[in-house]
């Protein structure tokens, strides 16, 4: 459904400190890096389709969250989730809601909400039971 989703960043290198082991623990490869321009992007190992993407706008304006705009990340399993949401906290981001079920969702969904260093909306989620 997607071909990739592209997060602005105004500081790359805090970017990357905390997107990197952030998605890595989701089992995401980075796929580039380029300081000099600067972007990243990271993938499931194997598939060239959908990238995460990080790096600053297009335009050379600075980069701002967007007022509603989150992405959420897939997890395997409720353990994923709550270890994810645990490095997000480590590597600079905020709790926006801790792991937990959301039952107004569906009966298994399983998220956390997190934003990253720059206030960039974040999900981590889980549809599976335990």
């Amino acid at each position: 459904m997607l071909s990739h989703v592209f997060i602005g960043v105004n500081d790359f290198d805090r970017a990357m400190a905390f997107y990197s082991p952030v998605l890595e623990r989701l089992g995401l490869v980075l796929r580039f890096a380029e300081s000099d321009r600067p972007w990243a992007g990271w993938q499931t190992p194997g598939v060239a389709r959908p990238l995460f993407l990080v790096g600053r706008p297009f335009d050379g304006q600075p980069a701002a969250p967007g007022n509603g705009a989150m992405n959420a990340l897939l997890a395997a399993d409720r353990a994923t989730v709550d270890a994810v949401h645990a490095l997000a906290l480590q590597h600079g981001g905020r709790c926006e809601g801790p792991p937990g079920l959301r039952p107004e969702y569906h009966a298994n969904y399983y998220g956390a909400y997190f934003r990253d260093p720059e206030g960039n909306k974040l999900c981590v989620c889980c549809h599976s039971d335990a």
